[in-house]
């Protein structure tokens, strides 16, 4: 958990006066959530909750790459659907108990550090362009020496066609994504556990116990689904793709490989290996979307050193709402995701929160 000391760091000094509310009134208030609108003098803005707009400001001042951008946004999204609804559920008196709202807060924080955006230097080299995905280099880099060497086997094996050499790459990538989300989490178990040697109240102290337990036991299934994830990439490399592969896009075959192990019958196998198809075209599509949006933004920085006034509004136009329509598309993409993967979750799966 992050005090709101901390917190103040991580999106600018107006931040510790809006987090520090000790009443239900703070953040998650309307006058709170309607705040920017007003300090905006009534222009519009992206988000219904004041802290999300603060970091989605943030994140522009940055200058993120625009397919990072994009990401960011369908994060916060999602962050914003389920704090409206954690917010009405919490006015007709459910969660008592704290959970929902430890939950979001981990999710928060897990965005913050996602981006770069929770004050730390960044050391756990979190690409700015995915899209180099698609091309195949000498010299290309997973930062991990077991994923480097593996890579590389794969690359000279002779087994792989262009179009599964790049399916595999997108596979290695999303790998060492993982790799990342799991040290940021480890990251910030390390900051629960010294956040608890500090404890006063043994109430408090009960609480924080809680949520250290919930951020271990996260922890080991990331771990167990990383180690699974490596022996999926070890065993293609060595034996090629099969010809019966169900999918080709890896966060549809975690899925799968997760439906799998699942206590799921094989009426509901089959009902949901139709819908991961019709999901597996949605993230290609956004895949498309996130592409033209990159070749738009280089464009447009052509464009704009070529100085031609009505020539780089034309290409703003363009790139915006290709930018929108990404946003779009991307929201729509991790909704899906995220109700996937609660639906395998329910039959004996741990969640994972991104």
């Amino acid at each position: 958990m992050v005090t709101s000391t901390t917190t103040s760091t991580l999106i600018g000094k107006n931040w510790q006066t809006k987090t520090d509310c000790k009443t239900m009134g703070g953040k998650y208030s309307k006058e709170m959530n309607e705040q920017n609108a007003s300090d905006k003098n009534n222009d519009q803005v992206e988000f219904r909750i004041a802290k999300l707009n603060q970091v989605w400001e943030k994140a522009i001042r940055m200058q993120l790459a625009p397919v990072r951008l994009s990401e960011l946004h369908s994060d916060l999204k999602i962050q914003e659907k389920d704090e409206l609804q954690w917010k009405k559920l919490k006015a007709e008196g459910m969660d008592e108990d704290g959970e929902r709202e430890a939950k979001l807060r981990r999710n928060f924080n897990f965005i913050l550090a996602k981006y770069g955006m929770d004050g730390k230097k960044d050391t756990r080299t979190l690409d700015s362009n995915r899209l180099k995905d698609h091309d195949v280099k000498e010299g290309d880099t997973f930062d991990d020496p077991k994923l480097d060497k593996l890579w590389n086997k794969a690359k000279t094996s002779g087994k792989f066609s262009d179009e599964e050499l790049q399916a595999l790459q997108r596979e290695f990538q999303h790998h060492k994504d993982k790799i990342n989300e799991y040290n940021i989490v480890m990251d910030t178990v390390s900051r629960t556990e010294e956040i608890h040697k500090n404890v006063i109240s043994p109430l408090e102290g009960d609480m924080k116990e809680h949520v250290l337990h919930q951020k271990h036991t996260d922890l080991k299934q990331r771990m167990r689904n990383l180690d699974q994830g490596f022996e999926r990439l070890r065993k293609i490399t060595h034996e090629g793709y099969s010809a019966d592969s169900e999918f080709k896009e890896p966060r549809v075959i975690e899925l799968w490989e997760m439906a799998k192990r699942s206590n799921l019958s094989e009426d509901e196998l089959d009902s949901l290996k139709e819908e991961l198809r019709h999901f597996e075209t949605k993230v290609e599509k956004h895949q498309h979307y996130q592409e033209q949006l990159e070749l738009s933004h280089q464009k447009l920085k052509h464009v704009e050193a070529l100085g031609d006034k009505d020539h780089i509004m034309r290409n703003k136009e363009k790139y915006n709402t290709l930018a929108e329509k990404a946003r779009e598309m991307g929201y729509k993409m991790k909704k899906h995701l995220q109700d996937l993967t609660n639906k395998i979750s329910r039959n004996g799966l741990q969640h994972n929160e991104l």
